[in-house]
């Protein structure tokens, strides 16, 4: 299979177009957001009259770093983690090395980057989309491999919220030739506020803000951001509902012949042979999940957002099987 329904999650457009229905008839499980967003108070104002206020940025990158267990100096808010890290490629100008299976944007952030001694090894910690994990220690052995190298270490973390304890972002500073970028909008799921942050030593994060200029920030993401990690309470609940949820998938594919693998708990991959006949059947129920060009034995689940959505996609699973 190809086309915009293989590039990334969240095509409902085009896949209305393909499949037709209205967008809320549709059951989204091709992207690895969560489904139960973190929702702002009613007391929660947002300006949109006023250009964003350097004093809210500094806030924000403050709060979010003691969230990751960073220092703050090391911190910087972009827009959306993905422009982070095709940030970051351009300024380092270094050659990217990337899993053959995980984010096509780690090999397009680094495209047309000529060859230069050295290189920016990326790595996403959980990957996306196996789950594939990898141990703090083993990540610290590459960064020292890198740094011997006189390259880089890039660790995208944009489902590592889930589980706080993989991350190294505590590991950041100025001796290290480590990266981390972080991702708002996946635990949260709130993509749409395309708020995410680098954190990086201070000779790079000095030319990555100039890059980004004065305002990088919507007035959005500026008020989100900080009363979000700072939200205690939803952070433990949803850091215990989201493996409860993600076990209750893994019986219902499981139950259909399908294995789950993955760590992280905002999706599932399976490998079948029955990929593209599953993905379609699924469609034309309008449940969008997320299949792959250079791999059509694999299929995505994304996380139901609840009992209802689940049985909807056991009940079309059943159909599938029935009618195969």
């Amino acid at each position: 299979m190809s086309g915009p329904l293989t590039l990334h999650g969240g095509r409902l457009t085009d896949a209305r177009l393909r499949f037709g229905g209205q967008a809320g008839e549709w059951l989204d499980l091709s992207t690895g957001i969560n489904p139960q967003p973190w929702q702002p108070g009613a007391s929660l104002e947002i300006d949109w009259r006023a250009l964003p206020d350097p004093a809210a940025l500094a806030d924000l990158e403050r709060t979010a770093a003691l969230a990751f267990g960073a220092h703050p100096d090391f911190c910087a808010a972009v827009p959306g983690s993905e422009a982070g890290l095709r940030s970051v490629a351009q300024l380092l100008q270094l050659p990217g090395q990337y899993a053959p299976l995980t984010y096509s944007t780690h090999a397009q952030a680094f495209a047309g980057i000529p060859e230069a001694s050295g290189s920016v090894l990326v790595i996403a910690n959980p990957n996306n989309p196996d789950g594939a994990l990898l141990s703090r220690t083993v990540l610290l052995e590459k960064l020292a491999d890198q740094e011997r190298a006189g390259g880089w270490l890039l660790v995208d973390e944009a489902f590592v919220d889930c589980r706080p304890e993989w991350s190294v972002a505590d590991q950041v500073a100025d001796n290290r030739r480590l990266i981390v970028t972080r991702s708002f909008g996946k635990f949260f799921g709130l993509a749409g506020v395309r708020l995410g942050f680098v954190l990086a030593p201070h000779v790079l994060l000095q030319r990555l803000r100039h890059l980004m200029g004065e305002w990088p920030i919507c007035a959005a993401g500026l008020a989100f951001g900080p009363a979000a990690y700072g939200d205690d309470a939803w952070i433990g609940d949803t850091r215990a509902w989201l493996p409860q949820a993600a076990a209750r998938l893994d019986r219902v594919l499981r139950r259909y012949g399908l294995a789950p693998a993955g760590h992280c708990p905002l999706f599932r991959l399976t490998r079948t042979r029955a990929a593209a006949r599953l993905f379609d059947g699924l469609a034309r129920r309008h449940i969008l999940t997320r299949p792959f060009s250079a791999h059509p034995d694999l299929l995505r689940f994304g996380l139901p957002g609840d009992d209802q959505a689940l049985l909807r996609l056991k009940r079309a699973l059943a159909e599938i099987c029935l009618d195969g």
